[in-house]
């Protein structure tokens, strides 16, 4: 009995132990990190990534855009920032990148990080961006517009978007496709944070969304610190641990705003 006792004891002190292990880090108190998602989907997308982030003391926004219109997608990224504590580290996926070079220029924004996104320079968008794709290039299975937004062909998805994220997660992603506005598309940029703040940018060499070769491209013009890893253009959601790393390394870098006296 008193063995048995001591056991049950032992086990539960190691399961304290691991639980005390999983405790957050201290708090980054003095910086948020605000994500934005891109056409097609919605915030959700960044569950892997937020979970790392806060496990590792940082407070993070998640941006819901209506992706309708790049103003209108400016305008609610922009409350994010102001409801954020701090100076903040700005992330945008895919056509997030717009979102971010457009609201990138708020003083409270320290970094911006492109996850394999558009990184569009003045008077470019989504679509004079994608106009003339590099040979051989893959091209996404983006559907005729309907009462002006798109969608990608569901059972072209997970292969195009997705293909190495879980079957069943992929899946879910296809048949919740958020509509994405032509005028989101054809919003250009009217001063690229960019060229006044400091960039990284993550090229995502599996891509079938936005080819690879136009990522770095977009890196170089930027002056971005890049980085390349194995994935898809889903690889926040693949590989949210490589994602996260590279939004601590823009957190970490980023000038810190000086004290008010």
């Amino acid at each position: 009995m008193v063995g048995a006792l001591r056991t049950v004891v032992g086990v539960a002190a190691l399961a304290l132990a691991s639980t005390a292990g999983a405790a957050p880090k201290a708090p980054h108190i003095d910086k948020t990190v605000v994500l934005v998602h891109g056409g097609f989907v919605d915030g959700s997308g960044w569950e892997g990534v937020h979970r790392i982030l806060v496990q590792d003391g940082y407070n993070v926004v998640v941006v819901q855009n209506p992706t309708t219109s790049l103003a209108d997608d400016v305008a609610v990224t922009t409350r994010a920032i102001a409801s954020a504590s701090g100076d903040v580290v700005l992330v945008g996926h895919s056509y997030g990148g717009v979102v971010i070079s457009e609201a990138g220029l708020d003083p409270k924004v320290k970094a911006l990080v492109y996850i394999a996104a558009f990184a569009p320079d003045k008077g470019e968008s989504v679509s004079s961006l994608i106009a003339n794709p590099p040979p051989g290039a893959a091209v996404p299975p983006i559907l005729p517009p309907v009462d002006g937004y798109l969608f990608l062909d569901k059972a072209k998805f997970a292969n195009a978007f997705a293909a190495d994220v879980a079957p069943q997660t992929a899946r879910f992603m296809a048949d919740s496709q958020v509509p994405w506005g032509v005028a989101a598309l054809e919003g250009a940029v009217t001063a690229p944070a960019w060229r006044q703040k400091p960039s990284w940018y993550l090229v995502a060499t599996d891509d079938r969304m936005i080819p690879p070769a136009a990522q770095r491209a977009m890196a170089e013009r930027a002056g971005a610190t890049k980085e390349e890893i194995p994935g898809s253009h889903a690889v926040y959601v693949a590989n949210p641990s490589s994602v996260a790393a590279l939004i601590e390394k823009a957190a970490q870098s980023a000038p810190a705003s000086t004290p008010a006296r």
